[in-house]
């Protein structure tokens, strides 16, 4: 995926569109502006702030995608309600609007892009409390979903079968109130289910119930967008369904969560209050050693050893990162029963491996896959992408990668490859449960912790 270098500028715009610096003109075509100028609303599932105050989401990164082969800045305009940000839109105050959920009614008065993600939405509950089997159980519950959301729409719609049904609408995103669910604080909440699954990795105390209604993510433009621009959409969402950018994209969001059971993460939760306080100052160096970020380095060590200094496998790799003698040696490892030592020296290796992928690997696929060549060595990486090649598949893309490495595993295949017969299925699974656990580190410390 491209990388954006420009500076995104975001424009809060109040019910009264009192927003500082907001213009109600109608904004210049592609080729007399600078920039690219987007309308969403403020709780979106697939466009909103991570743990460290980031833009995040499917849609936010579809967007920088866009604006760099577009060569442009990006204006962001931000309303509390999709009503207020479709007039918006109609007026031809930004070139298009994404997260939004727009109902039939108003098809006809814009122009609709490509769908790219189909959303389920699900009743969240705390485990708590008792699981509601239809809307009529819901009656009487404490229910909080967030405002001018989709979520809310759809409960407005139930409300219209079911007068007695009611809930608090509130300025808070779902991932808020996933958080104030896990804690007790309300008993139910509308999300999507693909957040639901993910909360759960994080609070254990959340899950789902029964689905509440569906919707699609799609761009939407002025009826009367200018055909450059729609041109350039067609052509933009053609290629990255061509190259794999959607595919990695979708993968990067939801690709790894069924990797972990529940045991899995209320271990590692249990470790990370118990094992990781005595490690963080290793990861930290490793950090500062090679650029890679510490929460990854540490979701791979526990991955490897379960954060045990003296693991030690049947074939001979050991220490908390379950370095080999021959990394061992190339590094020049002088005492790999060291903690601090081996931390450095895996770190130091998957950073070597990261270097020596093509320059056409780009981020974040380049980690992914350099975290299977740490479980199965880099000549496993050459043949799985020769077999990519051989299937017209992206050698590039982890996404793709995950489908030739497990035919390494095959007879069939292993004796047409340079290097012939491995576990390629062993190194999707430690890759898939790295990114699983580097996700829950990223939800409970900071990256500078």
């Amino acid at each position: 995926m491209g990388v954006v270098s420009r500076i995104v500028i975001f424009i809060i715009v109040g019910t009264f569109i009192s927003g500082c610096g907001f213009s109600e003109k109608p904004v210049p075509s592609l080729a007399m502006s600078n920039e690219l100028v987007v309308i969403t609303v403020q709780y979106t599932d697939n466009f909103y702030r991570d743990i460290e105050g980031n833009f995040s989401g499917i849609t936010y990164d579809l967007i920088n995608e866009f604006a760099s082969d577009l060569g442009l800045d990006i204006r962001f305009i931000i309303f509390n309600h999709t009503s207020d940000a479709l007039e918006a839109l109609k007026k031809n105050q930004a070139h298009l609007a994404v997260g939004l959920d727009i109902t039939d009614q108003y098809t006809s008065n814009f122009r609709l892009g490509p769908v790219y993600l189909h959303a389920h939405h699900q009743i969240a509950f705390n485990i708590n409390y008792p699981e509601p089997k239809d809307m009529n159980q819901l009656i009487g519950k404490e229910i909080e979903v967030p405002v001018g959301s989709t979520h809310e729409k759809q409960l407005i719609k139930k409300k219209q079968i079911i007068a007695e049904l009611n809930w608090v609408s509130v300025s808070q995103s779902s991932v808020d109130l996933l958080t104030k669910l896990n804690q007790g604080e309300i008993g139910y909440t509308v999300a999507d289910s693909l957040q639901i699954k993910k909360a759960s990795h994080f609070y254990p105390r959340i899950k789902g119930a029964f689905e509440l209604d569906t919707s699609v993510s799609r761009w939407i433009f002025p009826k009367y967008t200018e055909k450059a621009l729609i041109d350039k959409t067609d052509t933009f969402f053609e290629r990255i369904l061509q190259d794999g950018v959607l595919g990695s994209l979708l993968d990067s969001y939801n690709g790894h969560y069924h990797r972990l059971s529940p045991g899995d993460i209320y271990f590692f939760k249990k470790k990370i209050e118990t094992t990781l306080p005595n490690l963080q100052r290793f990861f930290n160096q490793a950090e500062k050693l090679t650029g890679i970020d510490w929460r990854l380095i540490a979701a791979l060590a526990y991955q490897e050893s379960h954060w045990n200094p003296k693991a030690k496998s049947p074939t001979g790799v050991r220490g908390i990162m379950m370095l080999t003698q021959e990394t061992i040696n190339h590094l020049k490892v002088k005492n790999p029963t060291d903690t601090k030592q081996n931390i450095l020296a895996g770190a130091k290796y998957l950073q070597l491996l990261k270097e020596k992928l093509p320059e056409t690997v780009s981020e974040p696929d380049r980690t992914w896959i350099a975290l299977a060549a740490y479980n199965q060595g880099y000549g496993r990486i050459i043949d799985a992408r020769s077999l990519a090649h051989r299937f017209k598949l992206n050698p590039n893309l982890w996404i793709d990668l995950k489908k030739t490495l497990p035919l390494l595993n095959k007879k069939h295949y292993s004796g047409s490859i340079k290097y012939g017969h491995a576990r390629g299925s062993e190194a999707v699974t430690l890759t898939e449960s790295v990114r699983a656990y580097y996700e829950i580190l990223k939800n409970v410390t900071t990256d500078n912790s």
